[in-house]
């Protein structure tokens, strides 16, 4: 790796993170792979020990490296990209990718919808919603936290939710309730994972996480359910092209 340029305005911390990073997509380290600990980063490069630890710190917050206690720090996966370009089932997305997708569903009831999830599906009061908790991994790791909230009236049969994972869910719709999803809005605010979450995510609590909240809608503009999922920060990322 380069030697820092200690007469830079760019902090040597960022300076030392960057060559951190360029090693790794250069494939200079695999996933995996353990990196220097912070001793040798300060012999290498001629820095302190801070600026080596805050180096470190930078990349396992993003998920680029993670430590494992007494072992040392080892490079990560690479994330799971997604384009927000247009509709997509994270399901499908796995699968094009080559990876193995994966359902767990922890739990399936009627329960009563809380102002917000009323609002979103245009539901009264007196109508009930179905509560379907999963945790969605791929090749066996956990990667989101998703609960879906379906109107009743759209569920003809509660029983046949427990086949998602066999299928996904919008083609469940599409076969079993005779319901084409058609479109999507989502929102996304960066959130840390609450020490529940981090026991099914298999993650530390407060590790950074996106709060997506996607409200899907049939061929009639209607909807037909509304999602809440705890995204982990490191294992995913999402992105948009402008033009």
């Amino acid at each position: 790796m380069k030697p820092l340029q200690h007469e830079s305005v760019i902090p040597l911390y960022h300076q030392l993170m960057e060559r951190l990073k360029d090693s790794i997509e250069k494939g200079q380290w695999s996933p995996g792979d353990k990196i220097p600990s912070e001793n040798q980063l300060m012999d290498q490069f001629g820095v302190s020990r801070n600026t080596a630890k805050k180096a470190i710190e930078e990349l396992v917050q993003v998920g680029i490296l993670y430590r494992i206690q007494g072992k040392g720090t080892f490079v990560a996966k690479p994330k799971l990209q997604q384009s927000l370009m247009g509709f997509y089932s994270f399901s499908k997305v796995l699968k094009e990718k080559g990876m193995n997708p994966k359902d767990i569903i922890l739990k399936i009831e009627e329960v009563k919808p809380t102002a917000k999830i009323m609002e979103a599906l245009q539901l009264s009061e007196e109508e009930n919603v179905i509560e379907m908790k999963r945790l969605r991994c791929a090749n066996n790791e956990p990667y989101i936290l998703e609960s879906s909230f379906i109107p009743k009236h759209v569920v003809s049969d509660m029983e046949q939710l427990k086949k998602v994972g066999e299928i996904s869910l919008y083609d469940l719709f599409s076969q079993q309730f005779n319901i084409v999803v058609t479109k999507a809005k989502e929102a996304f605010e960066p959130v840390l994972i609450r020490g529940d979450e981090s026991e099914y995510l298999q993650t530390e609590e407060g590790r950074p996480a996106l709060l997506l909240e996607r409200t899907a809608y049939d061929s009639n503009g209607l909807p037909v359910e509304f999602c809440i999922s705890i995204v982990r920060g490191d294992r995913c990322r999402f992105y948009t092209e402008l033009t």
